[in-house]
């Protein structure tokens, strides 16, 4: 009898030690990032540590906003027999794909509200000339996600992680006005919102993947990086 057996070397207390603190350190360091953003944008601290725990948590949440179907042709092989003798004959039908479409409440939700926010605090300052320059800005960086993003099939619509902070950071500058902070975010997060995302709707259904979440990588999705990384470097 063959008594193999697979060993896995257990890890040491030590090296276990360093991973655990390893992680809370990149931990500590990645909410103390966020929270100095969201502090930078005027939120009280409590209110931004409330928004951080809520992003976080919610980074494990899609909520289904619609269902796209489409048709697809795929070849199959038939067997035709002639005389006895089988053939295969391919033949091309077509097979209905429906995709979820869902939207991640700790990488889209969370950073949407914060942007709504800002721009309602813009109108109860009578600051409209900013909110103008602010809606520009969201046009701008909606046209430049659109233009770099590029939908990968089975997986969703990809773009360059730091291209759409940059331009965020570039039209703080240019149309920011008194308060650069608050345009670099809105139109980091709603330029990478409508542009890689909704202007790109039509071919969500067409990726072949079943469900398609916008911002479904959570606190790590570019739609809320674009503006945490805007703010910080504006």
């Amino acid at each position: 009898m063959n008594n193999r057996r697979l060993i896995i070397p257990p890890v040491s207390l030590p090296v276990l030690l360093i991973i655990v603190a390893l992680f809370l350190a990149v931990f500590v360091l990645f909410s103390g990032v966020v929270i100095a953003a969201f502090a930078k944008l005027g939120i009280p601290p409590e209110v931004a540590y409330a928004l951080f725990f809520f992003a976080l948590v919610g980074s494990f949440i899609n909520i289904p906003i619609a269902e796209e179907t489409s048709y697809e042709p795929v070849l199959r092989v038939r067997e035709v027999r002639f005389f006895g003798i089988p053939y295969p004959v391919p033949s091309f039908e077509l097979a209905e794909r429906r995709v979820i479409i869902a939207i991640n409440v700790g990488g889209a939700i969370v950073p949407l509200s914060v942007a709504l926010y800002e721009m309602l605090r813009m109108v109860y300052l009578g600051q409209f000339a900013l909110l103008f320059n602010t809606i520009l800005a969201v046009l701008i960086a909606a046209l430049f996600s659109h233009a770099v993003a590029r939908p990968v099939r089975g997986l969703g619509i990809a773009m360059p992680m730091f291209l759409p902070p940059l331009m965020a950071i570039l039209l703080g500058w240019l149309l920011g006005g008194s308060n650069p902070t608050a345009v670099a975010y809105i139109s980091g997060t709603l330029g990478v919102l409508i542009g890689a995302d909704l202007m790109n709707w039509n071919r969500i259904k067409n990726l072949g993947a079943p469900m398609v979440s916008i911002g479904g990588a959570g606190t790590f999705d570019g739609i809320f990086l674009a503006g945490i990384i805007a703010v910080l470097l504006v």
